[in-house]
């Protein structure tokens, strides 16, 4: 009973530190994601390119970009992301968003119902959504390992403190995102960087304890 409680002691440690580990920081500048049938619309008989590979696995940068347009103004240049997905989706800042003249609602990916639409418009050829704007709520991956470990599962919410910089902060409703395909990395957007100064160096993320 002694050697059983003193490995239940010693996996616990583990665990506790584990939980503590800095959670890699990655900011999501705004992005496109594309369905094939709109991709084909925007770039005719061109094969989406890669131009950098990002830390979730199977994700990139794509080399080709496009112009968003709203009803107030335009955002040029703006990545694509592949690989190319079932619907399109627009990923932008509360600051993009009024840019753009639009209400974008904070949601996770893939939510797009009640959403607004937009003009894209690449070198050879435009096309207007009717949905798909969303200003995308902040979020961790992770793998169903890394979710052990951290005590959460698929769809939780959870708080994570940002230390290390002269802004540190809490955020609240953190939304947990498992699957296997995934890697530890903890997903912001501008405005959520900037308020705690990310591009820091010495900035870090940790779960906070309930």
């Amino acid at each position: 009973m002694m050697e059983k409680e003193l490995v239940r002691t010693a996996v616990c440690h583990v665990l506790d530190e584990l939980r503590q580990r800095p959670i890699p920081l990655g900011v999501s500048n705004r992005h496109v994601h594309l369905s094939q049938a709109d991709y084909q619309v925007l770039f005719p008989d061109q094969p989406l390119a890669v131009k950098k590979e990002l830390k979730q696995p199977g994700q990139y940068a794509a080399e080709q970009t496009v112009t968003i347009a709203g009803p107030k103004g335009h955002l040029k240049n703006v990545r694509i992301l592949g690989p190319l997905r079932s619907q399109s989706q627009i990923e932008v800042s509360r600051t993009d968003a009024r840019t753009l003249g639009v209400t974008a609602p904070l949601r996770l990916s893939g939510k797009l119902g009640d959403t607004p639409g937009i003009k894209l418009i690449s070198p050879f050829g435009e096309i207007t959504l009717n949905q798909g704007v969303i200003v995308a709520l902040r979020h961790i991956h992770m793998s169903p390992l890394d979710a052990l470990i951290y005590g959460v599962q698929h769809g939780d919410s959870v708080k994570v403190a940002i230390h290390g910089s002269s802004r540190k902060t809490i955020f609240d409703d953190v939304a947990i995102r498992v699957s296997p395909e995934m890697t530890l990395e903890m997903h912001i957007d501008t405005d959520e960087a900037n308020a705690a100064d990310i591009d820091n160096p010495a900035a870090y993320a940790v779960l906070v304890k309930e």
